[in-house]
């Protein structure tokens, strides 16, 4: 086949230049299966440490490791043809010190074959984000409500009430958007506050709780599944409930089985003559 006949990926600059555009489309994959079943309908898929909650049962993202991350980045890839796929970077890969950010970031992209990593953080991590990018890490922001810092937060609330709020938020998106990052999400922050910040930003913003008026939306996809119920945010729209139905299945099953219908002849071997 021709080069100019395989069906090219979308780039982080193109999402770039999806800024003030037909919105970008977003949701989480964490596995093979899911990442196929997405991809023709997402710009982007995003690789979530989110992933501890929904896959792994845990009570936050804080328990989540590099590992963890490149082996769902590994499968998530092997399913995707189109999207753009950015894998997150667990709590702790990135904080210490830029150049440990960048050995991280590196092993991610070259172990996973992604497309880019994202960070949360604002002012704090710009010369990180800045010193990855210069070295040809492409980054997303994350700025807002930011889950990797809910026990210094004090718990998963919105942001943007206060004054004082509202003053970070400005700072951080000025920083992470002129740190070099090609997006950012912004997350559980009040809809004036998530609407000015992404009329000021050069770089789209992929809002999640945040603002309509954001470049593009992301949802955990397990949420808009129906899949993971442990909680509902005020944020998510549920557009399935696969969760009732797997249920729903398996007690069908179940019934069968203890009654003997299943298997029926027709999923049985016949002895060749």
């Amino acid at each position: 086949m021709s080069a100019a006949g395989i069906q090219k990926r979308i780039t982080p600059p193109r999402i770039s230049a999806m800024k003030g555009g037909k919105p970008i489309v977003c949701l989480t994959a964490y596995t093979t299966p899911m990442a196929r079943l997405l991809d023709e309908h997402c710009d982007l898929l995003l690789v979530g440490d989110s992933l501890g909650m929904v896959l792994y049962g845990m009570e936050s993202t804080i328990g989540v490791t590099l590992d963890m991350m490149i082996a769902h980045g590994k499968a998530v890839m092997r399913g995707v043809g189109k999207a753009c796929v950015v894998v997150d970077m667990p709590f702790g890969s990135y904080q210490e010190s830029k150049e440990i950010a960048f050995r991280n970031a590196v092993r991610i992209l070259q172990e996973t074959g992604c497309d880019a990593v994202k960070l949360e953080g604002g002012e704090e991590m710009a010369e990180t984000i800045a010193f990855l990018t210069k070295r040809g890490v492409p980054v997303m922001g994350h700025i807002g409500l930011m889950p990797q810092q809910v026990q210094t937060a004090g718990g998963y609330r919105s942001v943007g009430h206060s004054e004082h709020e509202t003053s970070k938020i400005r700072r951080d998106a000025h920083a992470v958007g002129g740190s070099g990052a090609f997006a950012v999400v912004i997350e559980g922050t009040v809809e004036p506050l998530a609407r000015e910040v992404t009329s000021a930003m050069h770089v789209p913003t992929i809002g999640i709780g945040a603002s309509s008026a954001c470049d593009g939306q992301v949802l955990v996809s397990d949420d808009i599944l129906g899949l993971f119920n442990d909680f509902t945010p005020r944020f998510v729209k549920r557009y399935d409930e696969l969760g009732k139905r797997i249920s729903a299945a398996a007690g069908a099953y179940a019934d069968e089985v203890r009654s003997r219908q299943f298997p029926a002849a027709e999923h049985t071997f016949k002895r060749r003559s």
